[in-house]
């Protein structure tokens, strides 16, 4: 029965032990806010080794909104979203989630007791005042901003100036009431400036225009600007940073890292360690009326090596065994350094004699994963439709897919060993080979276009994409191409192109009809002189031949005007260099008595006068493009019903530039509506009635992808502004 007993007490104390603890960690700040995070980071590695803590951390997010009713919709959500759980101990950091807590204990976690750090400010009134005794303890955190100034004035006997830089958050306008004080004590021996309300450049500027001999500068916050513009520490105080020649202090120790020089720091660490070793206490069944509250923050005097020794600083004898970061080493500690570093290296060592073996053993595990690995990657490979293939420096084949065996019509095992040369064109084998040539002294990644005729006669658009790869040892392996095959897809675009076309026939033919006009009447004219002449028996043989001459004049620029059009309906079968003025001579052959007869005056400007501007590209499809703006131009001018005596204008400017030739096609019919400006050159988008809305689309097509160009339309007032650029060399 003892033993029975004795087991029993144990068992239970066992139990007991082993319950699980449920800890709901609060803070007032958003996640990446270094301060939460160094807070978080130290309670979680100090709950870390109690396996029977489960630890829940959740962020109130108050550095970017805190009014009263996003307050109260999050006391809501935390009821619902913690309804169900029953929590040993609440942590909460910083101001907003300690006031939150006061607030809102007894809706939410009534009569579980509650640890709080972080607090500025801290007033044991406040918890009186609420009946919280009974329920919180924990440690304020107190920035000691009057033995910073006194640090300040003993690094800097000659200061003259001192920048104090803050915000308007809760933490700031807290420390700003401290302030006060101290720069009333201070400000009879240097001057002191106070900014928590200047846009980031203007705080710059500020910045940038201090005395470098006699001024410094006391970061104290920095998370919102007047702007409402948001930054996390290290943005706000690297953009002060970058443009400042003096030496920085702060008051928290996130900021040393950063570039301040230093001072008696406030330490998110320090207030993670004495929360988590109170929480410790509560969980293991001490009462939180039994743990006092700590009112003295632990802070203390850190120093940035590097910036003491940028701006030639001493720090004062007064201060007793300040933290230095980025010092060097000492002659002691590099030979500490160096004897562990060798017993490591011994124990190492040793270690590895006795791992041998089972390294053996993890390779020929590794060895038959890798030949199950090399055997997927060929399922995988086969699988894509885009054929790949794979060689060395010398440009020969080491393997590919059956899609690349498909396109050249060969087996996996005849491509291998063999060169471009065996299965393409001359002309593109010896373009792909010295491009490889560069790619492998580059070592950049490559996307290049080619066509060819597979052994069916069957013309292929392909685009290469190529990369070089490595082996193991860091040596050039070769290079790797993924091809795309476009030629469906340019058929289509091509399809598209000559559907546009089409679709400009109705405009051509009208103009061919007023091209024609002028010629007809002529040659009714002529029919009835020589029927006159005729009639009155007075006909000559010189006024037949003058009538034959006159006729031919007449007819061959009729044919001319059908070859005109003739030719605008052929597709451009390649690139080449063509004149922009033959073009728009062209264009105005075809449309300009129709746009002359609309009441419409078209001017061409050559800012270039003297000099033939040559672009590289499809003359018939640019071509194309001018005659669907210049007609949408027309049209519009038309549609407005200007009076007889008022004209039209279209005005063409053609100017050379660096790298491009220049078109603007400007047409003072109206603006277009700014809600669909954007939309114009989007397919099948059109204003009118009967429009296809494939004009302005295959528009940009053509001089984008076609041409290597850009296109785009703006508002100028009343007039609205094409304007085409295209490069005057082959790219």
């Amino acid at each position: 029965m003892k033993y029975f007993l004795l087991f029993s007490i144990l068992f239970f104390n066992y139990l007991f032990a082993d319950q699980s603890k449920e800890v709901l960690l609060i803070h007032s700040y958003h996640k990446g806010y270094i301060w939460t995070d160094d807070i978080s980071r130290t309670i979680e590695k100090n709950f870390d080794s109690h396996k029977n803590i489960e630890l829940t951390t959740v962020y109130m997010d108050t550095k970017r909104i805190d009014d009263s009713t996003y307050l109260y919709n999050l006391s809501k959500l935390y009821k619902q979203q913690f309804e169900g759980r029953k929590f040993d101990l609440i942590i909460v950091s910083d101001n907003n989630a300690f006031d939150f807590m006061i607030k809102y204990h007894d809706y939410l976690f009534k009569n579980i007791p509650v640890l709080f750090c972080g607090i500025n400010n801290f007033d044991k009134v406040l918890l009186g005042e609420n009946d919280m005794y009974k329920y919180m303890s924990g440690l304020a955190e107190e920035v000691d901003i009057e033995k910073n100034f006194e640090l300040i004035s003993h690094m800097h006997p000659n200061l003259k100036n001192l920048l104090i830089i803050n915000d308007t958050s809760s933490t700031g306008s807290a420390i700003k009431r401290d302030l006060n004080p101290i720069i009333e004590k201070y400000q009879n021996r240097f001057n002191i400036e106070y900014t928590d309300n200047l846009e980031i450049s203007n705080l710059q500027d500020k910045v940038s225009n201090l005395d470098k001999k006699n001024s410094v500068i006391l970061f104290v916050l920095l998370f919102k600007d007047t702007t409402g513009k948001f930054f996390t520490h290290k943005q706000s105080f690297e953009e002060v940073r970058k443009v400042s020649q003096v030496p920085i202090y702060g008051l928290w120790d996130f900021y040393l890292h950063s570039g301040i020089v230093g001072g008696l720091l406030t330490s998110a660490v320090a207030q993670g360690e004495t929360v988590s070793k109170m929480a410790l206490e509560v969980l293991n069944g001490k009462k939180i009326t039994d743990i006092p509250i700590l009112e003295k923050s632990p802070n203390l005097y850190m120093f940035n090596y590097d910036e003491l020794k940028r701006f030639n600083l001493d720090i004062p004898d007064y201060v007793e065994n300040p933290i230095i970061i980025n010092e060097p080493s000492t002659i002691y500690k590099e030979h500490s350094k160096f004897f562990i570093i060798t017993i490591l290296i011994i124990l190492i060592l040793s270690i590895i004699v006795v791992i041998l073996r089972a390294n053996i053993i993890r390779r020929e595990k590794l060895e038959l994963e890798l030949s199950n690995r090399i055997e997927f990657d060929k399922v995988l490979l086969d699988t894509i439709p885009n054929p790949i293939y794979y060689k060395n420096v010398e440009g020969k084949f080491l393997g590919c897919n059956t899609s690349f065996a498909s396109l050249v019509s060969s087996s996996r095992n005849e491509v291998i060993g063999k060169t471009a040369f065996d299965f393409f064109p001359y002309k593109v084998a010896s373009e792909n080979t010295a491009r490889d040539k560069e790619l492998l002294l580059t070592f950049c990644t490559s996307t290049s276009e080619f066509t060819f005729y597979t052994a069916s006669n069957e013309m292929k658009h392909i685009i290469l994409n190529k990369a070089v790869y490595k082996n193991i040892d860091g040596s050039v392996g070769g290079i790797v191409c993924i091809m795309d095959d476009i030629t469906e897809r340019i058929q289509q675009k091509q399809f598209l192109i000559q559907q546009s076309k089409l679709a400009e026939m109705g405009d051509m033919i009208a103009a061919i009809a007023h091209q024609w006009n002028e010629p007809l009447v002529e040659l009714s004219a002529l029919v009835q002189d020589i029927q006159t002449s005729y009639l009155l028996k007075e006909l000559k043989d010189d006024e037949v031949k003058e009538f034959v001459n006159d006729s031919m004049v007449q007819i061959k620029y009729m044919s001319r005007t059908l070859n005109d059009f003739r030719n605008f309906l052929k597709p451009s079968t390649k690139k080449k260099l063509f004149s922009i003025s033959k073009s728009l001579s062209e264009i105005n052959e075809i449309i300009g008595k129709q746009v002359f007869y609309s009441n419409i005056k078209m001017n061409f400007n050559y800012k270039n006068e003297n000099e033939e501007l040559l672009v590289y590209g499809y003359e018939n499809e640019f071509k194309q493009v001018l005659l669907n703006i210049i007609n949408n131009a027309k049209n519009k001018i038309v549609d407005k019903n200007l009076p007889i005596n008022k004209k039209g204008n279209i005005n063409i400017n053609i100017q050379r530039c660096q790298n491009f030739n220049t078109i603007e096609i400007i047409d003072d019919a109206g603006s277009i509506d700014e809600k669909i400006i954007n939309s114009i050159f989007e397919p099948y988008f059109t204003t009118k009635a009967d429009g296809t809305g494939l004009g302005l689309y295959m528009a940009k097509i053509i001089i984008e992808e076609k041409m290597r160009g850009t296109i785009n339309a703006k508002n100028d007032g009343d007039n609205v502004i094409f304007t085409i650029k295209l490069p005057h060399k082959k790219a």
